[in-house]
This record gives C-alpha cells, structure tokens and sequence, in this order.
C-alpha cells in the first residue's frame, strides 16, 4: 500500500508534503538570483547590494549614500566598502523616505525587480500618501501661448506651491 506522502515523492526519494508545480519563470528568476549571488564565502559591499536589490538607481548613488551617512547596517553608519551578511538590518534613507530591509541572500550582480524582491524583507513603514492637489499651471488644450499676464500669473501661483509664501520679486 502507498501512502500520500510517498506519492508526492521526487525522484531522488525526497518527499515535499505536497505536489510541487514549477513555474518556469519562477525558476529562471530563482535561477538568476543563484548566478548573481557571490562565490564560495566572497563578501558584497554594502553599495553594491543595495544597488543589485533595486534600492537605489545606480552603485555611484549607493556610495554617495553611504558616504553622507544616509545608509546603516544594524544600527551603525558605513563605508561604501562595508561587507553584509545574511540577517543584517539595513536602513537606507532616500529621496525622503526611510527604507528598512532585512537581507535574505547576497547577490551581487543587479537583477530583475521580481527576483531582487526574493533577497530581502521589507520592514518599511508604509509611503506617506500623496497629495491631491490640482496642478498648477495646467492651461487649456488650445488656449494659445500665454500672454505676459498669463506667464506673471504662472509664476506667482508656482511660487505659492512651492511653499515659500509670497512671490519671487520680478527683475524691475
């Protein structure tokens, strides 16, 4: 008689509990991720893993950041060149927002977003949201070109949105 457990079996007689289904892009990402993952015991810099897992546009942001002190690993400031772990806590503020990751695995080389999101556990607080305000400035489709009171008009209600309270003084 076979048990439930011994049906589910693969070849090489390791049971799984359960039917496994292989997506094929699943495993072309997790795939990905082993072959951008460093060699045997090679460390990754800080920059550089923050740039693999898509937290920040380039590795040169990713040094700047952590040369102005805006990148922490486990509480502590860091150098560009400072190696990460699995397990580390990494916070990284960026363009006003604090993001806090927990690395799940070392890659090195930048991958796909899906595959990035697989090497790290996202312990952000959620985005502040955003305004719904109007724009400003937006002119009718067909109204023609602004005349000079329409531009004097422009410019004061942007300078009112940007927050500094009253106008720019015009060059007279």
């Amino acid at each position: 008689m076979v048990s439930e457990a011994d049906e589910d079996e693969d070849e090489n007689g390791r049971g799984s509990g359960a039917p496994q289904a292989v997506d094929p892009a699943v495993a072309a990402a997790v795939a990905a991720a082993e072959a951008a993952g460093p060699a045997n015991g090679e460390p990754v810099r800080v920059d550089s893993w923050i740039w693999a897992v898509r937290l920040i546009k380039t590795r040169s942001l990713g040094s700047t950041a952590c040369k102005g002190g805006h990148v922490r690993v486990n509480g502590q400031n860091v150098k560009p060149s400072h190696t990460v772990r699995v397990g580390d806590e990494v916070r990284l503020r960026h363009e006003g927002r604090e993001r806090i990751v927990i690395v799940k695995r070392l890659i090195r080389k930048r991958v796909g977003a899906p595959v990035a999101a697989q090497c790290y556990v996202d312990n952000s607080p959620p985005p502040p949201p955003r305004e719904a305000v109007a724009p400003i400035g937006i002119r009718d489709r067909g109204a023609g070109r602004p005349t000079k009171r329409d531009r004097r008009e422009l410019e004061r209600l942007r300078a009112l949105a940007e927050g500094s309270g009253k106008p720019r003084p015009s060059g007279r």
